[in-house]
Order: structure tokens, then C-alpha cells, then sequence
């Protein structure tokens, strides 16, 4: 019970902050866009281009950690497209749309917060390594898989030119390969520059925590309930078994599988009903999984810090 209290609910705390405000009308939908533009846009990418850029790649760019837990991400996008095809009777489209619900975890704005306020500052190395392939691997895929379903018969060489610009337009992936870079370069940034990206990186987590809460009171489930609990059970249950599986088979040590199976846990995403926006397809299975497994997820991602250790 003292995880649940000291370490997950400040967390959802702060998204419920957000949450009341929009529901209270202290903030309007159009505030809200402009934080959720500022963390997305400029905030997070800053944390991710901090983080990555100073990572020791050789250290902590382990194999194994990266193994365990994409094998639970793909396993997870396969699940959700062909339970929604097979057991639900979606179209094809909105298949696709709903498996990218069920890969895409919420690496950022809830799994580097509970991670760091269950093990501090020093566990995230292994997060950050996680997600320097998490936006890049999970939109490559979903982004083929999808224009493969739409575009059947296209070329190799307009799939492939629609995924590289759709991939890169996303700030998040252009954070995390100019951090990638300025690491593989030892780019020297002075000081003054380092303190003033650390002052607007100090703003992204809890800024982006409190927005979610907003983006979230949009997302009122309405109907679809078959479809969204399967959703929720495979994002919330079956990637982080399958993590932790994978971890224990490959012989993580305790930080990288404790980073690897938290960062499983998280529910999906607002990426998730972005990428089902982008394509106008199961935009309510989409939406509606984001708010639902996030409250769940107070509970489910207790049980898996007590099955971590």
C-alpha cells in the first residue's frame, strides 16, 4: 500500500489536477492544446534530447533490455490487431489502429515519473534507452503495417518515403536523433546553454502530466465497451508479463528489468489516439482506451511494482 500511496498517486494526482481544472472549466480546451503543444512540441523532446545526448550509449544500450521489452510491444501489437479483426469483426484499418493502442505505453509522462519516484533519479538509464527506440519503432511499425492495409500493391519506395516523413515530422523522434547525434559526436554545449535547456526540461513532466488530465476529460467513453476492455486487459496485462518473462529469461539485472517491466505497465499514450486520428479510423476504441486503462492503471502498475520487487 505504500507504493500505491508515496509513489503512483502523486503522479495521477497531478494528471487529476488537470483532469478537474478542464472539468470545472478553469481552463479551456484551447489552453490545454497550447500546454500539450509546449510539452510535446518543445518540453519533452528538450528532456529526451538532454537525456539521450549525455546517456553512455555502451553502458547502458543493452541488447537484452531492448529485447524484453519490445518482444512484449510487438507481441501486443499483433494481439490487439487480431483480436479486434478476429473476435470483434473491425475492419482491417481500424485493426491496425487498435494494436497500435495496445504497443504504444506511456513511456514519458507516466512511466519516467513512477519509475524515478519508486527507485530515484538513478534508475532511469534504462528508461531513457527504452524510449530513444520507443516512438521511432512503434510509429515505423504501425505507420507500415497501415499504409501495407491501405496501400495494397503500393511500391516499396512511396511506403517507405511515407513512413521516413511521417516518422519525422514527430518532434519526439527529431529530439531523440539529434540527442542520438550530439552523443555519437561529443557535441560540447556551454553551460549557459545546458542550464537554460535543464530549466525548460524541469517544466516537461509535470507540464505534460497536467495537460494529459485535460486531453483526457475529451475522451468520454462511448460505447465500444468489448473492444476497449480487451484493449486495456492486453496493454495493461499481457505486455508487462510478457517483459517480465522475457526479462527474467534473458537475466536482466534488477535495474534494467525493473525499468523494462514498469515501463510496460503504462497505459497507452495520447500518441495512441494521435496515430488513429492521423488515419480517422477506431478513433473512439482509441480515445477511450487512454482514459480508462490510465485510471486502471493506478491499480494494475501497484500490483507489477510488487511482482518487481
Amino acid at each position: 500500500m505504500g507504493a500505491l500511496v508515496e509513489v503512483i498517486l502523486p503522479v495521477f494526482l497531478v494528471l487529476g489536477f488537470g483532469f478537474v481544472a478542464r472539468w470545472r472549466n478553469l481552463i479551456a480546451d484551447e489552453h490545454i492544446d497550447g500546454l500539450m503543444k509546449f510539452t510535446q512540441g518543445f518540453a519533452l523532446p528538450m528532456l529526451l534530447f538532454r537525456a539521450i545526448s549525455t546517456l553512455n550509449l555502451a553502458e547502458h544500450f543493452d541488447v537484452r533490455l531492448l529485447a524484453a521489452y519490445y518482444t512484449g510491444a510487438t507481441v501486443n501489437f499483433v494481439v490487439g490487431i487480431m483480436g479486434a479483426r478476429h473476435l470483434f469483426g473491425r475492419r482491417w484499418e481500424d485493426s491496425v489502429a487498435i494494436g497500435f493502442v495496445c504497443m504504444f505505453s506511456n513511456t514519458l509522462m507516466l512511466g519516467l515519473p513512477i519509475t524515478e519516484r519508486a527507485y530515484g533519479p538513478g534508475a532511469l538509464a534504462g528508461n531513457y534507452a527504452i524510449i530513444a527506440f520507443h516512438a521511432p519503432f512503434c510509429y515505423g511499425v504501425g505507420i507500415t503495417v497501415m499504409e501495407l492495409v491501405r496501400h495494397r500493391g503500393g511500391s516499396p519506395r512511396e511506403l517507405a518515403g511515407r513512413v521516413l516523413r511521417a516518422m519525422f515530422r514527430n518532434s519526439l523522434v527529431i529530439g531523440i536523433a539529434l540527442g542520438l547525434l550530439a552523443n555519437l559526436i561529443a557535441l560540447p554545449l556551454p553551460k549557459v546553454l545546458t542550464e537554460a535547456m535543464d530549466m525548460l526540461v524541469r517544466a516537461a513532466v509535470p507540464a505534460a502530466l497536467f495537460g494529459l488530465g485535460g486531453i483526457l476529460y475529451r475522451y468520454r467513453p462511448e460505447g465500444d465497451f468489448r473492444v476497449i476492455a480487451f484493449a486495456c486487459a492486453v496493454c495493461l496485462l499481457l505486455q508487462p508479463a510478457v517483459t517480465f518473462g522475457m526479462g527474467r529469461a534473458l537475466s536482466l539485472n534488477p535495474g534494467q528489468f525493473r525499468s523494462a517491466v514498469l515501463t510496460a505497465a503504462m497505459a497507452p499514450g495520447v500518441n495512441a489516439y494521435i496515430f488513429a486520428n492521423m488515419y480517422g479510423v477506431a478513433k473512439r476504441v482509441a480515445a477511450s482506451t487512454v482514459l480508462i486503462s490510465t485510471g486502471l492503471a493506478v491499480l494494475t502498475v501497484w500490483l507489477w511494482l510488487g511482482a518487481i520487487g
